[in-house]
């Protein structure tokens, strides 16, 4: 069995700089703890990113702890937004048509369609090992969708507000076995925020 701790990441700082390189606010630095002390004990043998800095910042500590480089893959980003993009009622639309979206903004479709192509070459690469993922609330909530369909709109909003987030998701090769949600950290969730 193979199984995959994905983290989305703890609170970042969305007055820090543009969207690829903002850290972690005070609280969320502290709140990345929670997720090393749930990997403390899970023998990891790879970790995984996408490379924005908020998710990196939320992982480093527990790849720090096993000794593990954190390997980065562009396709594990965020949805790519635009200013003012973050509201229930593009929530809305974006999972009532994954094919929408604003100018300038990108489709659930094609946040779903990227991660899951990086998520099946990690797969494929670490049969039978345990790997994290760091990951973003929209781009998890994605890939928990192509798993199970039943993933909608209310789904992504009852964790809108978990960062740091834990779930565990085990497969036997490539074939999607259970998902099991750990740990999260609720921080209330700011509109300016790119989840």
């Amino acid at each position: 069995m193979t199984t995959l701790y994905f983290v989305r990441h703890a609170q970042s700082d969305w007055r820090s700089g543009p969207d690829r390189e903002r850290g972690l606010t005070a609280e969320g630095r502290e709140d990345a703890h929670v997720v090393l002390e749930f990997l403390r004990d899970k023998q990891v043998d790879a970790f995984y990113c996408s490379p924005y800095r908020r998710s990196m910042d939320t992982i480093r500590e527990a790849a720090a702890f096993y000794g593990q480089a954190i390997l980065t893959d562009e396709r594990l980003r965020e949805r790519e937004t635009v200013p003012g993009g973050n509201c229930r009622e593009l929530f809305e639309k974006r999972w009532a048509d994954f094919g929408w979206h604003e100018p300038g903004g990108e489709s659930l479709r094609s946040v779903q369609e990227r991660n899951i192509a990086a998520l099946t070459e990690i797969l494929e690469a670490n049969r039978d090992r345990t790997v994290v993922i760091g990951t973003h609330g929209t781009a998890l909530s994605t890939i928990l969708n192509h798993y199970d369909p039943s993933y909608d709109c209310a789904s992504f909003m009852r964790i809108i507000d978990w960062m740091p987030f834990v779930v565990e998701l085990d497969f036997d090769g490539t074939r999607f076995l259970s998902r099991t949600e750990h740990v999260h950290v609720e921080k209330i969730f700011e509109q300016q925020e790119r989840i």
